[in-house]
This record gives structure tokens, C-alpha cells and sequence, in this order.
């Protein structure tokens, strides 16, 4: 529950904090918890969107592209050889992505929304939530080639 409070708001203490407001919420609304889910995935859930709600009274700017063409923002470009990532240096890069950008990109691959569930929840359209996923992938690997560039 830590890491994906770590993985959403980018900062330990705000995730150190989360994960305490969570935990207090759970119990306070115990009764609430109905028994159709896990128990485990009814407090990620509760995880979750208070993480979600933290980064968002930080203002995430998410850029609209209502109405933008952005040229292969949806494509899946296979420009990359085959190149092995450490998993420590593929995780210092996600933290040093955007906020905005860590946010989709935590959503979607790690905890497994589809676009429009994260449209939902962070008050997007779906689409925008695809480019913001794309665009982070292709900061991310930004971040990771010129790791790799110091590195090696």
C-alpha cells in the first residue's frame, strides 16, 4: 500500500501520510465495507483515491488536447533496440517524471486502469489520458537513455 502511495504523490512523506489517512478512513467506514470485493483491494481502492485526491489539491495541469492533432500520440513506436533496464533505474526515472505524466503512467501500468477509469477519477477526458501515458512513455525513456548515457 506504501509503494503505490510512493508511486502516486512522488513523495514519501505525503505517501507516509496517505497511507495513514487511509488506514483511518478504512476503520472509521468499516461498516461500509460490504464483502463483494477483497478486503485488500476495497483499502487499495481507498489508497488510491486519497492519493489521487492529495496530487490534486497540489493542481495537476494536465494539458487538454481536445481539438489537437498530436501526431502518433496513440501509435506504440517500437524505435527501441533491445535494451535491458535495471529495475531501480526504470524506477528513479518514473519518479522523476511530471507529476502529471507519473500519475498516468502509475494508473494505467501499474495498478491496471484502463484509460477511462483514469478519466474518471482524475477528471479528464480518456483521451487526454492517453496522450498524458504516452507522452510520459516517451519521457520516460528520455530519462532512461541518458541514464544510460552517464551510466555507461
Amino acid at each position: 500500500m506504501y509503494n503505490t502511495c510512493l508511486r502516486i504523490t512522488g513523495d514519501e512523506m505525503d505517501a507516509e501520510d496517505v497511507l495513514q489517512e487511509s488506514f483511518v478512513s478504512a476503520f472509521k467506514n468499516l461498516q461500509s465495507f460490504k464483502g463483494t470485493a477483497s478486503f485488500g483491494s476495497w483499502l487499495k481502492r481507498i489508497v488510491i483515491n486519497n492519493a489521487i485526491n492529495m496530487v490534486k489539491k497540489r493542481r495537476l495541469d494536465f494539458e487538454s488536447v481536445e481539438g489537437k492533432e498530436d501526431e502518433g500520440a496513440f501509435a506504440e513506436p517500437n524505435q527501441e533496440a533491445d535494451i535491458t533496464y535495471d529495475v531501480a533505474l526504470v524506477k528513479e526515472g518514473i519518479s522523476r517524471l511530471p507529476e502529471g505524466y507519473r500519475l498516468v503512467l502509475s494508473l494505467y501500468l501499474i495498478e491496471g486502469y484502463d484509460h477511462k477509469e483514469i478519466g474518471q477519477i482524475l477528471g479528464i477526458t480518456e483521451s487526454t489520458s492517453k496522450s498524458q501515458f504516452n507522452r510520459s512513455k516517451k519521457k520516460l525513456r528520455e530519462i532512461l537513455k541518458e541514464e544510460l548515457k552517464y551510466a555507461g
